[in-house]
């Protein structure tokens, strides 16, 4: 991990939008494949951060098939950085914490949204927006279905661009409390 903690630094200096933003892949539980960008919020001992609804798509996808990928890709840096893991919940606290920290706009958009589910108008979204600002003006609750997931890495792959496509790539694989190092071929 201190070696990703050193690259997101780095990203977090030469990125100009979002360098936490990562593509994370779910699966259903026959297997078939869903990809989507989402911002990881927070990395530690347990692992890779992120928030979303738990009624949408990836969060019915993590209930029935709990293996997710995510990819990290910071162009101005010519790296990437591959995940591979289990995703768990993370408690009603950490996504209370986390949720509150977000602007009331934001609270109040994750409260109106039915997250992947058809809409029939931008205006009743707007609608149910405004309505929540009327009955929430202070303190906004967190909806149930808005919850924390954490990726505990298994597989963690670093790519660094070389010249004439000798690229740098170091596998990590989880063995037992650490981690056993491999270079791969590029």
């Amino acid at each position: 991990m201190s070696t990703f903690r050193e690259w997101m630094a780095a990203a977090e200096a030469s990125e100009l939008n979002d360098p936490n933003a990562v593509a994370l892949a779910t699966a259903t539980k026959d297997g078939v494949p869903s990809v989507r960008m989402v911002l990881m919020k927070g990395l530690d001992d347990r692992g890779f951060s992120f928030f979303t609804n738990a009624e949408s798509q990836k969060g019915l996808e993590l209930k029935e098939n709990p293996l997710a990928a995510m990819c990290f890709h910071w162009k101005s840096l010519r790296r990437q950085v591959r995940v591979q893991g289990t995703v768990s919940e993370l408690s009603a606290a950490d996504a209370d914490e986390y949720f509150h920290s977000r602007s009331k706009g934001s609270q109040r958009a994750a409260l109106a949204s039915r997250q992947s589910r058809p809409l029939k108008s931008r205006g009743l979204l707007e609608v149910m927006v405004r309505e929540y600002e009327l009955a929430y003006p202070n303190k906004i609750p967190r909806p149930d279905y808005w919850r924390g997931y954490v990726l505990r890495p298994e597989r963690i792959e670093f790519w660094q661009e070389g010249q004439d496509r000798l690229h740098d790539r170091m596998l990590f694989t989880r063995d037992g409390d650490g981690w056993t190092k491999t270079r791969l071929y590029p």
